[in-house]
């Protein structure tokens, strides 16, 4: 998930904002303002409304952040880079770059997010035992309660054995563990978050058929994500474990076609185009590498050019994708 624009940096990682989050801030800030508030304390000021539910829903996103930081953070700590991380439409993800070196690390990895949003939730809940201690059960009061019951609400949610959510990296650790084979253990973890997806689409479209409202599309709206992202991590990790031990020079096309950097992009569309089948071509100069074209510079085909100050090949994703195939058919799964 791409950043709209960035915040800056906590804890030494680069922190950005999708665009979608705008959406569901400002729909937790309506939903807070225009409904929940008014029906619990009447007759306050709509003005008042609004500034609660605003408030309430920034605190909100900060707690959200907040949870996120705290995997970075564990995540560094066990010696994982940490490209950045982005706040979106369902939630916040911390861009880790590697894989655990160990179940016990992948445990206090996924396990600290949750621990945070559940240490908040208690936070919220105390200042708002406080505050009907002390007699101040108006707007203050209802928007601390609210901010408590979604922080613990979010660690639940977290926690569920699950891919990708926190409780389905809970769950490939344990199996790990269990088993010592790292692939099947995300493959578990994978399949348990299609399982939920699917019961949450399920739930959702009975909600909404039933006529309680628009939240059951909610519901099968994160149904369908958790779907479509837990596939995503059974396939990284069945190409992951194809590809374990394969070299660059294993799958790289040896001494390729190559490309002067001095010609036109009129030459290159009229002679290169569609004369070769790299979808990149490397870009050299007295037969030194001096760069890369691609053949859509859109999209930007990602390549990888292997070089000792000399040219020695070239690594397309049709390359990698023949590799895997090649694996695949050497060793037939054991984790299935």
């Amino acid at each position: 998930m791409r950043a709209s624009f960035r915040l800056g940096r906590v804890a030494g990682v680069p922190v950005g904002v999708n665009w979608s989050v705008l959406v569901i801030f400002a729909l937790i800030a309506w939903g807070l303002a225009a409904n929940q508030f008014p029906r619990s304390y009447p007759d306050r000021s709509p003005v008042a409304y609004t500034l609660a539910g605003l408030a309430a829903a920034v605190v909100f996103f900060v707690g959200l952040l907040a949870h996120e930081v705290s995997h970075a953070v564990v995540a560094k700590r066990n010696g994982l880079k940490v490209d950045g991380i982005t706040l979106w439409l369902f939630g916040g993800v911390a861009e880790l770059r590697g894989e655990p070196r160990d179940p016990g690390a992948e445990l206090r990895i996924a396990g600290v997010g949750p621990l945070v949003s559940l240490l908040l939730g208690a936070f919220f809940g105390a200042i708002a035992a406080l505050l009907a201690l002390a007699g101040q059960d108006g707007l203050l009061f209802g928007a601390v309660a609210w901010l408590a019951g979604i922080n613990v609400l979010l660690a639940i949610f977290n926690v569920l054995p699950a891919a990708p959510l926190d409780g389905g990296r809970l769950l490939r650790a344990a199996v790990w563990k269990a088993t010592g084979d790292r692939t099947r253990a995300s493959v578990v973890a994978a399949r348990a978050g299609w399982v939920l997806g699917v019961l949450l689409i399920g739930l959702g479209l009975w909600q909404f058929l039933s006529g309680v409202g628009f939240g059951g599309l909610w519901l099968a709206l994160i149904g369908w994500f958790l779907i479509g992202a837990a596939g995503m991590e059974e396939r990284q990790a069945r190409t992951g474990s194809a590809l374990r031990g394969v070299r660059v020079g294993d799958v790289m096309i040896p001494q390729p076609q190559t490309a002067s950097a001095e010609m036109t992009v009129a030459d290159f569309v009229d002679h290169y185009l569609f004369a070769y089948r790299h979808s990149a071509l490397p870009l050299t100069e007295e037969g030194r590498p001096t760069g890369l074209v691609t053949v859509d510079r859109v999209r930007g085909v990602p390549a990888e050019v292997a070089t000792d100050g000399r040219l020695v090949g070239i690594v397309s994703p049709s390359d990698i994708s023949r590799a895997v195939q090649r694996s695949t058919l050497r060793t037939p799964a054991t984790s299935r």
